[in-house]
Parts: C-alpha cells; sequence; structure tokens
C-alpha cells in the first residue's frame, strides 16, 4: 500500500504504546476492514513526529483475496481524515518495504517570510532571514555522494552505519516558499533535520558555503547546527526496480511548492 498522511497530530510512524501513531490507525484500520486480528504492517521508512508523508510504502501478508479498489475504499472508511491510502497492489513474497527500496526521497518545504505561517501553519517550516540560493546550492554539492554523516545523525539513531550515499540535493523557489528535495540510499534519524539546519544558517549568511563540508568532516553531532522543525518536512517515497511496476507519485505530491 501507499499511504499518504499529514503527521501534525501523530507520534511519527512506529507504533507505540500512545497509539497516536500512523502505523496504529493503519493497523487498527486494516483490522476493522478484514476482521482479522493481528495484520501487522512493515513500511519503507519511518518518520518522526510532526512529519508528514506523502507516499509511506508499508507490505503485509493477508490470506484475504480482495481487489485493489477494495483495499483502498474499505482501508479509508476507518481512517480519520488526515491519513489515507493512495494505492494498493499484490506483490511478490520476495518483496519488501524497506529492503527492496533502492533510495528514499524526501522533501523540506520552507516558508520565508517576516511573518509565522497561519494557513499552512504545521505544514511548511519557517524561517524570517532572506535565504541565497548559491550559497546554500554551494554547500549542498558537499552533501553528494557517500559519506559518513554522523555530524548529522540524532543521538538516538539506531541506523547500523552512519555511512549513506546522498544521490541528489535540489534546491527551489516559488514565491515566498523554498523546496529542498533529498535523495539518498537511506536517511539516518534527524539527517535531513539536521541538514536543513545547517543549509538555513549558511542561506541566511551566518556561516559561508564551505562550512557544510567542515561539518561533514568532523562527524561530530556538536559540529553542526541544532534540529530543525519537522513541519515543513515531508516523506516523498521509496524508489524501487521498475520491473515492480509500483506508483512513483500520488495525487498527494501535486500540492507542494
Amino acid at each position: 500500500m501507499g499511504v499518504s498522511y499529514h503527521g501534525q497530530a501523530y507520534d511519527g510512524w512506529q507504533s507505540q504504546p500512545s497509539g497516536r501513531t500512523v502505523q496504529d490507525r493503519l493497523e487498527l484500520a486494516l483490522t476493522q476492514f478484514t476482521a482479522l486480528d493481528g495484520i501487522s504492517t512493515l513500511c519503507a521508512g519511518r518518520t518522526d513526529a510532526g512529519v508528514h508523508g506523502l507516499m509511506q510504502v508499508v507490505h503485509f501478508d493477508c490470506a484475504l483475496d480482495r481487489p485493489e479498489t477494495a483495499w483502498i475504499r474499505g482501508t479509508n472508511r476507518f481512517l480519520p481524515p488526515d491519513i489515507a491510502v493512495q494505492w494498493a497492489r499484490q506483490v511478490p513474497h520476495s518483496f519488501h518495504a524497506r529492503a527492496s527500496a533502492r533510495s528514499r526521497r524526501y522533501a523540506y518545504v520552507l516558508l520565508e517570510s517576516p511573518v509565522r505561517p497561519s494557513v499552512d501553519a504545521g505544514r511548511v517550516g519557517w524561517v524570517f532571514r532572506p535565504l541565497q540560493l548559491d550559497a546554500m546550492e554551494r554547500a549542498a554539492q558537499s552533501l553528494l555522494g557517500e559519506h559518513d554523516f554522523t555530524s548529522f545523525r540524532a543521538s538516538a539513531c539506531q541506523a547500523h552505519s552512519p555511512v549513506k550515499q546522498m544521490l541528489r540535493v535540489d534546491i527551489s523557489r516559488r514565491g515566498a516558499y523554498w523546496r529542498f528535495e533529498f535523495e539518498a540510499s537511506a536517511f539516518l534519524h534527524h539527517m535531513i533535520r539536521n541538514i536543513m539546519g545547517c543549509l538555513i544558517m549558511i542561506g541566511s549568511g551566518r556561516r559561508p558555503p564551505d562550512w557544510m563540508a567542515e561539518v561533514l568532516a568532523a562527524k561530530s553531532r556538536d559540529a553542526a547546527a541544532p534540529t530543525f522543525s519537522p513541519d515543513g518536512l515531508y516523506f516523498l517515497g521509496p524508489v524501487y526496480d521498475e520491473s515492480l511496476n509500483l506508483p512513483t507519485r500520488t495525487p498527494a505530491f501535486d500540492w507542494l511548492p
């Protein structure tokens, strides 16, 4: 299944005793729709509290035979308004939502304005200082390729290795809104939010572009900027082999700047 959600009301993706997570709500909806207990989902990439998902991909095993449209509409009937199944497919037994992913994509949407967000509060990050595109693009070049990203890793990160391959960083602007898009083999806990903190310091002139390379080389969380807000962070979804014939976009993508 491909699932989209507005993460502001939830304690992240992964199931917790509070029950206030996206995974908890999805599994409850699946149980209600199928009338089967014990449906457990595995996702392509866990998201933190307040982070949104435009195409989280999950897989699960179930003996029921239902049309794809029935899985979508039936599950959505039991989900809250801020979570929705976008598509459903039957996949080979060898498929694994996380392990089969070739890469993962995130976007961060940032409002540059002297006034804080209102109608888009919780959906965008905010900076009141003007940002310079050229400085941020130069800094982002230091992140491309395979690196030890320890400087951008949260202390609670459970990843086996801090070494990841950053495939792409794109920065664009539409009106007052900036869009930062990242694609990597995988991401560490808080990695993008910590990178965003550094990019914003560089873009606002408080640090030079070369500082990003220095932070990366330090391999120390203390070298980087504070962790930036989760509000504007969106999981765009994983990238799988084309032979699986899974969607790469959903309508939820199209509202982003």
